[in-house]
């Protein structure tokens, strides 16, 4: 989740299905936003998966349901979602919803922003042995995102975030599914804990924030890199020059929906259907063919997670009542 996860307000909508929260809409980083949801761009040839989404969150005026995101990806290539819980409500809802709709796959997770919070009230052990039990249902394939954030957390809550990724950590290891991080300025620390604790097989860490010699650091260890819409901004150069050095077989692309809108739509909000742009800037800057690309990528993620229909869903259509 990106920074501007702060912004994020409880909320259910008419349909608790449809979304479970809303990102304020007003402005972000004291700009005005434009709200409209672009047009859909040119399809892929080739079909990639979106490694990390929050179709949880309602953006936008006029906020898309979950399945008008997965229908607007379908039409440009973009054949499934890794949605991404950060707490107990939204890795519930992501458990949920996975079991419904068979072009989502869920990850579960308590985010290092909230460890403090669950800590400060006394429920941090509770909220770690729920995400273990959500952990085991089926079509929940990673334990994220999860991991060390120094820019929004002082000092004193910097022991919660410590024991809540190490518990994460193994509780991925113990189902044996992937491993989604976030790591914002702790790139050494979180690096520090894997190795200490002992990683799972399979590692991502999401939105890759890193310069090259972090690449190289990855690559060595064989972690996946999760490239997001920020690799296209023009101040990007340091992901641009990661990018370039990751072996292709660790590459992933996501979008972080509803957040990190690839330029040229930087600011609007965002939608797993964006990702074309994405990838096709990435393909730019490692001077290669997009589809070729898109065959690697693909090819990644089934690696980490699986096939979207490896588990069949339960029911086509979820009922309401159990997103309450």
């Amino acid at each position: 989740m990106n920074d501007s996860g702060k912004h994020l307000t409880h909320g259910l909508s008419d349909d608790p299905s449809a979304y479970i929260r809303t990102r304020d809409t007003s402005s972000e980083h004291g700009q005005t936003r434009d709200l409209s949801y672009p047009p859909l761009p040119p399809a892929l040839v080739v079909p990639v998966y979106d490694n990390h989404a929050h179709l949880e969150i309602a953006d936008g005026d006029n906020p898309l349901h979950y399945r008008e995101h997965l229908d607007r990806a379908s039409a440009v290539g973009v054949r499934g979602v890794v949605q991404v819980g950060g707490d107990l409500e939204t890795s519930r809802w992501s458990a949920e919803v996975a079991a419904h709709e068979p072009r989502i796959l869920a990850a579960v997770a308590i985010h290092p922003n909230e460890a403090p919070r669950y800590e400060e009230a006394g429920t941090l052990d509770d909220a770690l042995a729920e995400i273990a039990e959500l952990a085991g249902r089926p079509r929940v394939r990673a334990v994220g995102e999860t991991g060390l954030d120094f820019f929004r957390t002082p000092d004193s809550g910097r022991a919660p975030q410590y024991r809540s990724f190490e518990a994460h950590i193994e509780i991925a290891k113990q189902n044996d599914i992937a491993l989604q991080i976030h790591d914002r300025d702790a790139h050494d620390a979180v690096i520090r804990t894997l190795k200490r604790v002992g990683a799972p097989e399979r590692v991502i860490f999401h939105c890759f924030s890193g310069d090259a010699d972090m690449a190289r650091v990855c690559a060595e260890n064989g972690w996946f890199m999760s490239f997001a819409g920020n690799v296209t901004f023009k101040n990007a150069s340091a992901l641009r020059e990661a990018l370039e050095v990751a072996p292709r077989a660790l590459l992933l692309v996501e979008t972080d929906t509803p957040f990190l809108t690839p330029t040229p739509l930087r600011g609007r909000p965002n939608s797993p259907y964006l990702l074309p742009y994405t990838l096709r800037a990435m393909a730019d800057t490692l001077g290669t063919d997009v589809s070729m690309l898109a065959a690697q990528i693909s090819s990644n993620t089934e690696n980490i997670y699986g096939r979207w229909d490896d588990e069949p869903v339960t029911s086509p259509t979820p009922n309401p009542a159990e997103f309450e």
